[in-house]
């Protein structure tokens, strides 16, 4: 393993091809022995995301060491706070791992190889549609970032293990990825939309989905699902196939009530943020006709118990 000395003197000598995120820098050192090393960078007030896919590669090796900084995690077992030395080995947790990053925090991550080289390649795509939506609607861009996170939280609490966390996490993130088919002077129009503007709003489900059938990535065409859906209402009455009830995706289901919470503390062009305790009633007024309530009840749980944090 490369000591934090030995990085720190890579990245004075050597250009390092990276993948920029709003809320993390991975900056690729080299490989040996079937083995990449990368250097990933948390930035302030971020969180990320640790989850061992178990697959037929024996020797398959995932570990983060910290470098500095300090990182908060979330065991099953609990929480704690990892200092630099201390490591995480993700093929010993069969769960889903939260990290949280007050300050910067630096981490060096070994992968096995091929797995680091097709996860780098997909980060770049995937970084690549993002700038494309912030070109588009910046509001759009940092919404579909907070939606990830939010809903992955959310997921975790009722999946503990993890299963399927890969594709909520990717159609969570680009389930406005149709907005890109969407003019810019409709998206943000003050004032209240004509019936025909509404009718190419609400587009935005199908366009999404079919660009996501159609990408390059396998991970993001079998997350169109989640982009198609997360409009519907657990009534029967969203779009764009009117489905209800449990006809609707768990992974949909839970994107639409965060986004929806996110959508209503957010400022707008067209209009100012609304109070959180007021959205939180917004919420509760939509369970069992908007929203599955199953997922509102623990959405709430887990808004009382982050104590807000989050927002």
């Amino acid at each position: 393993m490369l000591t934090k000395e030995q990085v720190q003197d890579i990245k004075k000598k050597h250009y390092l091809p990276r993948v920029v995120t709003d809320q993390t820098i991975t900056s690729y050192i080299g490989s040996a022995n079937n083995i990449s090393y990368s250097l990933y960078t948390l930035l302030p007030k971020s969180t990320s995301w640790i989850y061992y896919n178990p697959n037929d590669y024996i020797d398959y090796c995932e570990r983060y060491t910290i470098l500095s900084g300090t990182l908060q995690v979330d065991w099953p077992s609990g929480k704690d706070v990892l200092y630099p030395g201390d490591y995480i080995d993700a093929k010993v947790y069969n769960a889903l791992l939260t990290c949280y990053a007050k300050e910067e925090v630096e981490i060096l991550l070994e992968m096995t190889t091929p797995f680091f080289e097709r996860d780098f390649t997909e980060r770049e795509i995937i970084h690549l549609d993002a700038k494309k939506i912030q070109e588009v609607d910046g509001y759009t861009y940092h919404h579909c970032s907070r939606i990830r996170d939010y809903s992955i939280g959310l997921w975790k609490r009722m999946k503990p293990q993890g299963e399927g966390v890969s594709t909520l996490s990717t159609g969570s993130y680009f389930h406005d990825i149709g907005k890109l088919a969407i003019p810019i002077d409709i998206l943000n129009k003050e004032g209240k939309l004509s019936e025909d503007e509404w009718k190419i709003i609400k587009m935005h489900t199908t366009l999404g989905a079919e660009m996501m059938r159609n990408h390059e990535i396998e991970k993001i065409r079998h997350a169109a699902f989640i982009v198609e859906e997360h409009h519907e209402r657990y009534d029967g009455k969203g779009y764009p196939y009117g489905l209800k009830g449990e006809e609707i995706s768990l992974e949909a289901s839970i994107v639409s009530v965060v986004d929806a919470f996110d959508a209503m503390t957010t400022n707008r062009v067209y209009r100012s943020a609304m109070k959180i305790e007021n959205a939180i009633q917004e919420i509760k007024g939509g369970r069992g006709t908007q929203f599955n309530p199953k997922i509102v009840d623990e959405f709430l749980k887990m808004l009382e118990e982050q104590n807000n944090e989050w927002y």
